[in-house]
């Protein structure tokens, strides 16, 4: 057991709340006024920011003394990433995940919330907006949603996995380069355009794997916790354990198991720059 010393289900409240008066109301009701773009050219939305305050007041209420890295408070200021390295305990906040569905009418979104205590990711929250559902989890007492237990999908070979692969802009263009040419051998699926609902395709066994290259720790400290409290495997591509302090990686692959993790890490990323499954370092 993790420890946490804050009530899962008061913050599951919390969370379910906000998405019922912050974030709902504004859905397919958008003006041009009510979303712009910001650093980085990602949409924000008037939800986004009305979601975030109201998150951050009630959980700061909830556990006084506690911090928050909020994803619109972190791009209006990049010093609030400096928290995640103090030893008090902070609140994760991604206030819409898939903010760009959002604001085109896309019913694809969700809000993610993780609990960090000294660089570790205590539990965990994905709400899934319009499928009104709550996948939670603690560390060492599995993953959940309305009482029923994640678990991931078993290992299979290569050809029968499936999975996502966001390389993007940020994979560079060796990767991008090696996905395009493997995608039909890695079984890799169309993506939903928001982590949030892949993290909850994997902890719900729906699919094999997804590799991510953009590293914010909102996006991915909840789903982390939820793929591994449901049987999950996760690691960077350099062969180190994910953490919500690290940004710069090349690539965070998640894989049912260890195997099945050095099979996908071998045909994607190969042995150039990285190491090899095995390797001193590597998982």
């Amino acid at each position: 057991m993790s420890g946490v010393t804050v009530s899962i289900e008061a913050v599951t409240r919390i969370l379910e709340e906000t998405a019922a008066e912050e974030v709902l109301p504004r859905f397919r009701s958008l003006g041009e006024a009510d979303k712009r773009i910001k650093a980085g050219g990602e949409v924000v939305t008037v939800a986004d920011e009305a979601s975030e305050r109201r998150l951050t007041q009630r959980l700061q209420d909830l556990m006084p003394g506690s911090l928050v890295v909020g994803e619109e408070a972190a791009a209006a200021d990049p010093r609030v990433f400096e928290r995640l390295l103090r030893d008090e305990a902070v609140w994760l906040i991604d206030p819409i995940d898939g903010t760009s569905n959002f604001a085109q009418g896309v019913p694809v979104f969700a809000m993610m919330l993780a609990l960090i205590e000294r660089g570790e990711i205590c539990a965990a929250w994905i709400h899934d907006v319009p499928g009104a559902r709550t996948g939670v989890a603690e560390r060492g007492s599995g993953s959940w949603i309305a009482g029923a237990r994640l678990e991931v999908a078993a290992a299979a070979p290569l050809g029968e996995m499936t999975g996502t692969l966001h390389a993007g802009q940020f994979g560079g263009p060796e990767l991008r380069e090696r996905i395009r040419a493997k995608r039909d051998r890695l079984g890799a699926i169309r993506s939903l355009r928001c982590a949030g609902a892949e993290y909850l395709r994997l902890a719900s066994g729906e699919m094999h794997y997804s590799l991510f290259t953009k590293l914010m720790p909102w996006d991915h400290a909840p789903g982390v916790l939820l793929h591994a409290e449901a049987g999950g495997y996760a690691w960077t591509a350099e062969g180190q354990p994910y953490s919500p302090r690290r940004r710069e990686s090349r690539g965070l692959l998640l894989a049912p198991d260890q195997a099945a993790w050095r099979t996908l890490h071998g045909e994607l990323y190969g042995d150039a720059a990285f190491p090899s499954p095995g390797a001193p370092g590597a998982p």
